[in-house]
């Protein structure tokens, strides 16, 4: 799965990897992204900007928003299966925006577990691909709320978790985010693991076990314990 991540890079960085996207001056720097916070998407709605969501897709037939907690993360291999997401799937995609995630590798003889940092190895922040949807409550106010599409680990990743989040490349940007309904069989050639020779990964402090702490040295090296 993947349950925590972080967007530390400035607006400028985010406008040049996500170019003709309109995006904020201002992005405070994000350490230790949790559930059921905002995160920055770009969703296909025509609009072309960044736009902030909850994590934690909420159907729109849910009776209330406290299913999104359960709905952090979505499998590429049952999208089209799953009542909460085949919809979406089709016509409600996004990238959700980061510049590195975490995942925690367990011991095998100790069973404890040690918080790894995830990175493209050129340090640049990319999109994971996402699935959208909006919420109405009873008196008609909206909530915007969004899943991240996870798959099979690359050979990077496999040593430490069974499960990777779906990173889209730059050149599928624009085919992930048409706002037109795709071929199923198009959208899951799109849901792989993203190379292992192009990312980086290393030991962090457990620091970030907390949500409650959301600040660099969450993402700094530490040695092996």
């Amino acid at each position: 799965m993947c349950g925590r991540f972080t967007l530390t890079v400035d607006p400028g960085q985010i406008q040049a990897a996500f170019p003709g996207i309109e995006v904020p001056r201002e992005l405070p720097p994000r350490y230790n992204i949790a559930p059921t916070q905002p995160v920055a998407v770009i969703p296909n709605d025509g609009k072309a900007r960044l736009d902030y969501y909850l994590w934690g897709l909420i159907p729109s037939w849910a009776k209330d928003t406290q299913i999104g907690n359960r709905m952090i993360n979505a499998r590429a291999e049952t999208l089209a299966e799953k009542p909460a997401f085949r919809a979406a799937f089709r016509r409600r995609r996004c990238l959700v925006l980061a510049d590195g995630f975490y995942e925690w590798r367990a011991d095998a003889l100790t069973k404890r577990k040690t918080p790894m940092y995830i990175q493209l190895e050129s340090r640049e922040p990319f999109g994971f691909a996402g699935l959208w949807e909006i919420w109405t409550s009873r008196d008609g106010s909206e909530v915007r709320s969004c899943t991240i599409i996870t798959t099979e680990p690359n050979q990077l990743i496999t040593p430490i978790h069974n499960r990777m989040p779906v990173i889209i490349p730059p050149d599928n940007y624009e085919q992930w985010l048409a706002p037109q309904e795709l071929p199923l069989q198009q959208l899951q050639s799109m849901l792989v693991p993203y190379p292992a020779g192009e990312m980086v990964a290393y030991p962090v402090s457990r620091l970030v076990n907390s949500p409650e702490n959301d600040v660099p040295d969450c993402v700094l090296p530490v040695a092996e314990s």
